[in-house]
């Protein structure tokens, strides 16, 4: 006899399976299993159908494909027998899902056992309905289990109250239908049909607002049972620990939540039970313990009085007491909804939760965390974060992050005062600063640069710090910042507290401590480039120290990092060349804006230490990540790493000239101003005009005066260093840069936003080319267009027009045309402006501009002139494309603009 014929049993082929070593064994002893299914499905073997079935279903459960077995499923429910129609409806579960549309063959079937005068069949309909039930199927069987819910057997009616409830799901329009038969089922005396009973109610709440105020009539109905309940006698059958039917007394509470949430009358009937329930029930068992979350969960969940909440409240302190993990974790997580809703209720159990926060377990350990953050307050801020700053010493290193966070959060938002502010900081970042992240530092400094009355004070509590615990790098940065700024008070003991401890520092220990934080192993580039900002102006501060410093600053010439070689080099050259500029350059930094800061931070932006007003040089193409103007990347130039912009810096004079021209070979003799179409100035101011002119030969940069210039014979070319420009990329390349030059213009191109607006700088390179100042116009003046570059083969256009209520600000059209026979590919359009202007371009229409005039390309531009009526517009342009395959590069003058602009 075959061993898998159809007539094996199912435990043989369980055991055969079982037997198998391999998956290639297992997945053979099923192929040939199927492969009997199959050939007993093919001739309709009625006797063992139902055994056939029963080990598809086993196969189906191992993960093999089954769904040549469905039909069978459909013909086994329609037998007669009931051991057929049980295999039938169990593999009918199993087999298939709503999805299949071959369900929809079983309806009839379902209609009639649903009527069938067995109660047990009625059951397996039931139950094969409550799982698979479809949209469809609920509203053509809908009416069958409707009546189903009034039978006498206690059975069916448990039965179709859970079927009546996937209906429901599936079809919440047939709510109202179920409304009476289920408020009936509350006054069940069956607990099992009770329990389904109210679960049916819960799922009609939700299914509609009319369910839900029907029901609602019942709450004082549902009140007595739940209080019967809780003075029933002992009962075997129902009693858990001593408690009798918990898990019936967890329905009735979460039905008794969902009718008494936003409606008082409901409430104030559920008052008393729920009272009674918190008190008698013992709370040393888990199964107690369940019962009162419930209770608890639902006295915070309907407009409960004030008491009960109390009562509420201190059953969860109680769980926090508990040893069992997940008992407490649930009391943390009610507690933090419980605190929008009576928080000096829990305010109590704060230091239960402190206890908390020092749990092994981690996940108890963030949740208390978090309800800590919600329950500080101005009264009790100072005794919590001293608290979490102590656990902050001996907490593990992977809360520490999470701990760090929320401390520096609670000490920014409640700050009392800037002493109180600056000494919390500085221990969090002394026992963690290598936590702490750049907002929160920059933060800090904002605030010491406010507090000008503690500035003695917080340099010598830095340096304390770092004297023992300069490993954090945070702190360090601070403290170079504060040293490099206020080192003399440090030394002379300025501002001395009655709280602080005497102690003496010479300016050699000063620089001692800089030279530290530059030199250690483990300080990254932004430590080391503030230490170089800190010495520079150090050696201002402490004259006697100045060639020591030199020493130390010399020593990063040779520094990989390019940063810290372009910053050695520039500040060497100042304290060696240039002592009388010096002081001027390397004076303090101006009292950062704390409300710029602080809406800056809100908005999510990158943080910034300074506003528009008081932020006398920052580059204007990356954000200022340190306060001091030190720029990771790119090097920050030099004019704008030391403040020449400022206008509390030194005006123009033949020093500061000599000066500029000894560090970078500059001649800043001016010159006339110049008008005309693509007209540059000729003399020393060349380089400082032609800062475009990038890579050119030496004979036509030298030769500025010709209007227009094609260099179709020059490739796009290297970057001067002295430029401290970006890479510019090829013709073709879509390289956004937005970077301000050396020497306070701003670069442009296509598809970047605005540049931030630059103050008025000591020297507007552009100030004086054009002898047309504006004139105060008209309301609304109408500009006329003008030829703004036109060389041999390209042409470019300009029109103009301006919003009344923005007399600062003008929109350009640039028209390009082509008058060559070559098309023009790869088409791109740069320009740089004075400091005093903000150049925005917008993408434009095309890179590719047809030949001889058959069309052109359109490019908007927007200025904002933030001397508008002192000084005029001037721009140099910058064209480049490619002419079969060869790069081509056009630029020129602009200083043409119509008056009033």
């Amino acid at each position: 006899m075959n061993p898998f014929s159809s007539g094996t049993r199912l435990r043989d082929m369980i055991r055969a399976i079982r037997a198998c070593k391999t998956a290639a064994e297992e997945r053979a002893v099923v192929r040939k299993e199927c492969a009997s299914i199959r050939a007993a499905v093919s001739d309709n073997d009625q006797d063992y159908r139902h055994r056939n079935l029963a080990k598809l279903m086993f196969i189906h459960m191992l993960g093999y494909p089954t769904h040549f077995g469905q039909m069978e499923c459909l013909k086994l429910i329609a037998s007669a027998g009931f051991p057929e129609k049980r295999i039938g409806y169990l593999g009918l579960m199993l087999l298939l899902d709503e999805r299949q549309e071959v369900l929809m063959l079983v309806t009839n079937s379902l209609k009639q056992d649903l009527n069938h005068s067995n109660q047990y069949i009625v059951g397996l309909a039931l139950c094969a309905l409550g799982n698979i039930c479809s949209a469809e199927m609920a509203r053509d069987l809908a009416s069958e289990v409707e009546k189903l819910l009034q039978s006498r057997d206690p059975n069916i009616r448990k039965k179709a109250a859970l079927c009546s409830t996937r209906i429901i799901r599936k079809v919440p329009d047939l709510a109202e239908n179920f409304m009476s038969p289920a408020a009936a089922l509350l006054k069940e005396k069956h607990h099992g049909v009770l329990i389904t009973g109210i679960q049916l109610c819960v799922e009609l709440c939700k299914a509609s607002e009319e369910s839900l105020g029907y029901l609602r009539k019942h709450t004082d109905g549902l009140v007595r049972v739940l209080k019967d309940l809780m003075v029933s006698p002992y009962s075997p059958e129902y009693d858990i620990s001593g408690i009798t039917d918990p898990f019936l007394q967890i329905r009735m509470l979460r039905l008794l939540h969902v009718l008494g949430q936003g409606d008082a009358d409901s409430s104030d009937c559920m008052n008393d039970i729920l009272a009674q329930v918190a008190a008698k029930t013992e709370s040393n068992k888990n199964v107690g313990n369940a019962i009162l979350y419930e209770c608890v969960s639902t006295i915070m969940g309907i407009e409960a009085n004030s008491g009960l909440r109390v009562l509420a409240i201190n059953i969860l302190g109680r769980f926090l007491s508990n040893r069992d993990n997940n008992t407490r974790y649930v009391a943390l997580n009610m507690l933090m909804k419980a605190v929008a809703v009576d928080a000096q209720a829990v305010q109590r159990h704060r230091a239960t939760i402190l206890e908390c926060v020092k749990d092994l377990d981690a996940s108890i350990r963030k949740r208390a965390l978090e309800l800590i953050f919600l329950l500080v307050n101005d009264s009790n801020v100072k005794p919590l974060t001293k608290d979490l700053i102590e656990y902050l010493e001996v907490s593990d290193a992977e809360f520490k992050g999470d701990l760090t966070a929320k401390i520096c959060s609670i000490v920014e938002k409640f700050s009392q005062d800037k002493l109180w502010y600056i000494d919390q900081m500085f221990k969090v970042l002394s026992e963690a600063g290598n936590y702490v992240k750049d907002e929160v530092w920059h933060g800090l400094i904002v605030v010491i640069s406010n507090a000008s009355d503690l500035h003695g004070y917080t340099v010598r509590s830095l340096y304390r710090a770092f004297q023992t615990s300069g490993e954090q790098e945070s702190l360090v940065r601070v403290a170079v910042w504060c040293i490099g700024e206020y080192g003399e008070m440090l030394v002379t003991n300025t501002g001395v507290l009655d709280r602080e401890e005497p102690m003496t520092v010479t300016e050699s220990d000063a620089v001692d401590a800089v030279e530290n934080a530059l030199k250690r192993h483990t300080s990254d580039t932004t430590t080391q480039a503030m230490s170089l900002i800190a010495l520079l102006k150090l050696s201002s501060r402490f004259p006697p120290c100045s060639q020591r410093i030199r020493e130390i600053i010399t020593q990063q010439k040779g520094s990989l990092v390019l940063e810290l070689q372009q910053r050695s080099i520039e500040f060497n050259s100042i304290i060696q060349k240039h002592q009388n500029i010096k002081p001027a350059l390397v004076e303090r930094m101006p009292v950062l804006d704390e409300s710029t800061y602080s809406g800056k931070k809100a908005g999510s932006t990158t943080t910034s230490f300074s506003s528009e007003k008081t932020r006398k040089s920052t580059s204007s193409g990356a954000s200022l990540n340190l306060p001091n103007g030190v720029a990771k990347a790119p090097a920050a130039p030099l004019v704008d790493l030391l403040d020449l912009s400022s206008d509390d810096a030194p005006t123009p004079s033949s020093s500061t000239g000599d000066f500029l021209q000894d560090l970078l070979g500059v001649d800043l003799t001016p010159n006339p101003s110049l008008s005309g179409i693509g007209q540059a100035p000729k003399g020393g101011a060349d380089i400082l005009l032609d800062l475009l002119s990038i890579g050119m030969p030496p004979s036509v940069q030298n030769d500025l005066s010709t209007p227009n210039i094609t260099s179709s014979q020059y490739n796009m070319p290297s970057i001067s260093p002295l430029e401290s420009l970006s890479a510019l990329s090829s013709p073709s390349s879509s390289t956004q840069f937005s970077q301000r030059s050396t020497f306070g213009y701003v670069k442009e191109t296509a598809e970047h936003t605005k540049s931030p607006a630059g103050t008025s700088p000591v020297m507007d390179l552009l100030d004086g080319l054009s002898s047309n100042l504006p004139m105060p116009g008209e309301k609304n003046p109408v500009y006329p267009s003008i030829t703004a570059f036109q060389s041999n083969s390209l042409k470019m256009m300009f029109s103009f027009s301006k919003q009344p209520e923005k007399p600062q600000t003008t929109l350009i059209q640039a028209t390009f045309t082509n008058m060559s026979s070559n098309t023009y590919t790869d088409f791109i359009f740069q320009a740089a402006v004075p400091k005093f202007v903000q150049l925005h371009l917008d993408p434009a229409s095309s890179n590719v501009l047809p030949a001889s005039g058959n069309g052109s390309i359109t490019q908007s531009l927007s200025l904002n002139n933030s001397q508008h009526g002192q000084k005029a517009l001037a721009m140099r342009i910058r064209i480049a494309y490619k002419v079969n395959n060869q790069d081509v590069l056009e630029q020129g003058q602009i200083n043409n603009f119509p008056p009033g602009l």
